[in-house]
């Protein structure tokens, strides 16, 4: 009954007293990154409540991506490469071996379903055991076949019909009821991730769902308690969450993201992709200003040499290309959220991430169809990042050492043969997944 559940191996959380050594990959479209930190047991900070440790990067390897398609994995040895060489320039600055790692997902088609159940409490007082059953009981729903299960996140419990309960243990009452969250991805997608970063030699300690590490990473805490959408804008794709409460309450994503709007560019303007890419980064912009169709720009045509003189086109041409295609992306982000009914908590705060938040303009376009309020999301609470890393680029590779600092979070169940503890590999975590999560 279990297999066909698929599901992705289940990290043991961290012990909030105890230092550890964590390795993780952000394997995106358009980089594959790799961190490694030092997690020191920490003081409570006051914005990012949810932390337990302060992390300190001490390796990191970034790689250009090769054999993805929109966040999903199109040609496994590519791939498996590009891993290499990430982890390998990672390790060597660390000077520590990897022996597994944390990855996230962008592709596959994320997506949220959410299930209700109630138990009688045994009784009348609430204990772990009636948590457990009822816990059991919402996650017993069938998620769809073809899927894997990626997170299963309790979003809020109920005793004797009184909501929001947040920690039911020991109150008393009859009835005890739950939300749960639960995120989703195709498992052929989550399985090729998992299966490239195995080639490798490296064990899959969790997959993680991007928006729910990148918003780990660069919400604090009061946007997530009041209700904000954190949206990851990579180069494949452009995945996006919901935070209300303090917890993640829906996920869901496009497969477009800033290459599309480099190929967008090398089409208008006839020209390669890396120029385009170039073009896109130097004096690419989503608003218009007056000074744009002044301002002229050479392009190299598609045929030419570099010797070849250049055309010259004004900036207004490149705006002219560029913000149609951005603004049909966060149209699109806008139209799938207000399907979903998450539009009114989500639509007030916007968090902008991912590499491709950085394009100039992007935050006006962004509060002018989301109404609301915009800021871009960089990686929050982290030591020793080079310069270069602080940017909304590695906010999802930062919240994968942010996540199993709140993995109690999630309900782990006593499965010793789900369909991923072992992809061909014996995973470095198979022996955790009989693990049962404890009390709360």
């Amino acid at each position: 009954m279990h297999s066909q559940h698929g599901l992705t191996p289940r990290l043991k959380p961290l012990s909030a007293r105890r230092a550890a050594t964590l390795s993780v990959l952000d394997i995106g479209t358009s980089k594959v990154v790799c961190l490694i930190a030092e997690l020191q047991p920490a003081e409570a900070m006051s914005t990012l409540r949810g932390r337990t440790h302060l992390a300190r990067i001490i390796g990191i390897g970034h790689q250009r991506s090769l054999g993805l398609k929109g966040g999903a994995i199109v040609d496994l040895e590519a791939a498996e490469g590009a891993i290499r060489q990430a982890v390998h320039a990672a390790e060597r600055m660390a000077k520590v071996e990897v022996q597994s790692v944390i990855v996230n997902m962008s592709g596959g088609r994320l997506a949220s379903q959410h299930f209700q159940a109630r138990v009688n409490v045994r009784t009348g007082t609430v204990t772990g055991s009636d948590v457990e059953r009822v816990l059991e009981t919402a996650s017993a729903h069938g998620v769809s076949p073809g899927r894997a299960v990626l997170h299963a996140l309790p979003t809020g419990y109920a005793l004797d019909g009184q909501g929001a309960v947040i920690d039911p243990s020991g109150m008393i009452g009859e009835a005890l009821g739950v939300d749960l969250h639960v995120v989703t991805a195709e498992a052929a997608a989550a399985r090729n991730v998992m299966l490239a970063v195995e080639h490798c030699h490296l064990g899959v300690e969790a997959v993680i769902a991007t928006p729910y590490a990148a918003g780990l990473s660069a919400l604090v805490d009061d946007e997530a308690e009041m209700g904000v959408c954190v949206i990851d804008m990579g180069g494949g794709t452009t995945s996006f969450g919901v935070f209300q409460g303090g917890h993640l309450v829906h996920t869901d994503a496009v497969a477009v993201g800033g290459h599309h709007v480099t190929m967008d560019i090398a089409r208008g303007l006839s020209t390669r992709v890396a120029a385009a890419e170039r073009l896109k980064t130097l004096y690419g912009s989503a608003i218009a200003t007056p000074s744009d169709e002044r301002d002229m720009i050479a392009v190299h045509g598609v045929g030419e040499d570099e010797g070849d003189a250049p055309a010259h086109v004004p900036r207004s041409q490149l705006v002219r290309i560029i913000k149609p295609r951005v603004e049909e992306v966060v149209e699109l982000v806008r139209d799938r959220l207000r399907n979903a009914g998450f539009a009114a908590q989500a639509g007030r705060r916007v968090v902008l991430t991912g590499g491709a938040s950085q394009l100039v303009g992007l935050p006006e376009v962004a509060r002018r169809v989301m109404q609301g309020q915009v800021r871009i999301g960089r990686p929050l609470g982290i030591r020793g990042l080079p310069e270069a890393a602080k940017g909304p680029a590695f906010s999802a590779a930062v919240g994968l050492l942010v996540y199993p600092q709140v993995a109690h979070a999630e309900h782990f169940e006593p499965r010793g043969h789900s369909a991923f503890a072992r992809t061909g590999t014996d995973g470095y975590f198979g022996r955790m997944v009989e693990w049962i999560r404890g009390g709360f």
